[in-house]
């Protein structure tokens, strides 16, 4: 049963989804684990979509000067035929990945809803998350930790980033961990890895957000105006602990490694799986 969840479950949920979009151990996996060990209904599509949205707001709050900055310079880059402004570039290599997950998300949309509703699979999920983190890591140890930024990337690095953010369909595959990871493998310097995935989850999350409401207009169109406390204190409270996640997310890897993210997943992920065998 899907239904909308009280105040401070919706505080909370709000707050897992907004941390754990952009800190890279499934948001995804979280908001199915979450609900599962406490004994919640499962959330109503219409909150979960909020909830992303909050984290499309925590977005654009914190890049909306790189937005500005991109869109006119994707416009002249049109007007010019011209590349040469690097804005430009990252404006449309965001384009081409996105490419891949929306292609993944039309094509697989049904088997990819069904595996939310099994927590093993998550915790499974949550085991490659911890895995991709770890080797990426251990890539960049091999290249001796330099790497590139925004303004050298090319046009494969984009599609490598895209396909792992498709890849991040599967409830417990981090997305914000899985092009990180992707970033890094492709030389792209560990920061600079962590804002593009940032940058490239927005269109993500407003095609897929757009996607779910017309959705539940077609099916039970009531639901958009039943529940709406709870549904607008999740969506405050993703937005709000999603910039946070942000400015932290971006500090940490100015000097650290993705490794204790690694640890955390490869813990929950057994822990999962231990536990769902158990009831």
């Amino acid at each position: 049963m899907n239904d909308s969840p009280n105040i401070l479950q919706a505080l909370i949920l709000g707050i897992l989804q907004g941390a754990t979009e952009f800190i890279p151990v499934s948001s995804s996996g979280h908001l199915v684990i979450a609900p599962w060990l406490l004994g919640w209904e499962k959330p109503s599509l219409l909150f979960d979509t909020m909830l992303h949205w909050g984290t499309l707001v925590a977005i654009f709050v914190v890049f909306w000067r790189d937005f500005l900055a991109m869109i006119r310079a994707w416009f002249l880059s049109i007007v010019q035929r011209s590349l040469a402004d690097a804005d430009a570039r990252v404006a449309w290599f965001i384009i081409v990945g996105t490419l891949p997950a929306v292609i993944a998300a039309l094509v697989f949309e049904e088997p990819l809803e069904a595996m939310f509703l099994h927590p093993r699979g998550v915790g499974f999920f949550l085991l490659v998350t911890a895995a991709l983190l770890f080797v990426s890591e251990q890539i960049t140890r091999r290249r001796g930790g330099a790497g590139r930024t925004l303004a050298q990337m090319t046009w494969l690095d984009a599609v490598v980033i895209g396909v792992a953010q498709a890849f991040a369909l599967f409830p417990g595959v981090s997305r914000s961990g899985s092009t990180i990871a992707a970033g890094l493998g492709v030389g792209v310097r560990r920061d600079q890895a962590a804002r593009f995935s940032f940058l490239l989850g927005s269109p993500a999350f407003f095609g897929a957000g757009l996607l779910q409401i017309v959705k539940v207009m077609r099916t039970d169109a009531a639901v958009l105006t039943d529940g709406l406390a709870p549904i607008a204190v999740g969506f405050v409270a993703s937005a709000v602990s999603g910039v946070l996640a942000i400015h932290f997310l971006l500090r940490y890897l100015r000097t650290r490694t993705l490794y204790i993210f690694s640890v955390y997943c490869l813990g929950l992920g057994l822990l999962t799986i231990v536990l769902s065998y158990l009831q």
